[in-house]
């Protein structure tokens, strides 16, 4: 079996050498409306998004309807909620996603799922789904990863939560069970979460570790965490993203609006851009600027057959003398010819 730290997804190629795969995720943002979660696609397109990610689950497959104390939420974003209102709430109605699908094409975007059950898998291959996402939480359902690998689709996995043990173990399952392409996305499961509990530098370490392409699923509230992760390697950066973040809806209040997902995707372009790669040479835009280096002139006349001496010849601006390094050589040499002073110092000058 291959590994490696490139991949693509429907011949989008993703890796060091080519730009961060920038996803809209929509989670709950829809907000129980079709016509909100198509607006969100084709603002997601318009923000510049390479990719537009769903979830694809009902409440049925996610949890019970109970009231056991055990299936309440008792803190947090989702406070006095039960899980099953929540997923029933936040859910994306499958029979949306064929419309999902078709506008994010249409819109140029690749677009892809995450599956909470082997149901989802087989809806979603009904699709022609070309990638499939791991949520964190899912990252030690063995059984999923085993079934989402059997597609022979690339798998995108988030880490959030998961030991290095749990993620090797996930990694080996995904690999035993078929899967070539694979990425882990660095990730905190926190919603929202702090910039100063995402540890970035375990990223370059995740692509090492694991032979995979490494990225980040940022649950924080700006785009400052998911810039510097493009600068440490991140392939592929995930974002939640809405049409307005005052909506009330389960994500909205840490997701992005359209201007935020705009910044992201032009700054991760440029950051992405500014990395090139190890180079000591003079760069393009270097080479009209060389001539305000310092080199060597005759700051002051010269007879012919005089010798130079230091109060003749320094480095001052501009460069189109000898290079500074060379004044020591120019000392005690005569001048083939008279030498005005202001002519840049060479050596078929001087004897």
């Amino acid at each position: 079996m291959r590994t490696h730290t490139a991949m693509s997804i429907a011949g989008r190629p993703i890796g060091n050498g080519h730009p961060p795969l920038m996803v809209a995720e929509l989670s709950a943002n829809h907000d129980g409306s079709l016509e909100r979660a198509l607006a969100i696609v084709d603002a997601a397109a318009e923000a510049g998004a390479d990719a537009v990610k769903f979830q694809t689950y009902r409440p049925d497959t996610m949890t019970l309807d109970v009231d056991r104390p055990e299936f309440l939420i008792s803190e947090g974003r989702w406070a006095g909620e039960s899980l099953y209102q929540l997923y029933e709430r936040a859910h994306t109605p499958w029979e949306w996603h064929e419309a999902l699908f078709r506008r994010a094409r249409e819109r140029g975007l690749l677009a892809f799922s995450s599956p909470f059950d082997a149901t989802a898998v087989d809806f979603l291959e009904g699709l022609d789904c070309p990638a499939y996402k791991i949520a964190s939480f899912e990252a030690v359902d063995l059984d999923l990863i085993r079934r989402v690998a059997a597609t022979g689709k690339p798998v995108i996995l988030s880490t959030g939560m998961a030991s290095v043990e749990e993620i090797t173990t996930a990694v080996a399952t995904a690999r035993e069970a078929g899967c070539q392409d694979l990425a882990l996305l660095h990730c905190v499961s926190a919603y929202p979460a702090e910039p100063a509990e995402y540890n970035l530098r375990t990223l370059p370490d995740l692509a090492r570790r694991f032979s995979v392409a490494a990225g980040l699923s940022d649950h924080t509230r700006d785009n400052t965490t998911a810039i510097a992760a493009v600068a440490l390697g991140a392939t592929i950066v995930e974002k939640h993203f809405t049409l307005d973040r005052a909506g009330g809806g389960p994500d909205d209040d840490f997701s992005l609006e359209p201007p935020e997902l705009a910044a992201l995707c032009r700054d991760a372009w440029t950051a992405w851009q500014a990395l090139g790669e190890v180079s000591y040479d003079r760069s393009t835009s270097e080479q009209g600027s060389a001539i305000f280096r310092r080199s060597l002139y005759f700051v002051a006349d010269v007879a012919a057959g005089e010798t130079i001496s230091e109060e003749h010849i320094r480095a001052i601006r501009p460069g189109y003398g000898a290079p500074p390094a060379e004044r020591p050589a120019f000392l005690g040499r005569r001048a083939r010819q008279a030498i005005s002073r202001g002519t840049p110092a060479s050596w078929e000058l001087v004897e």
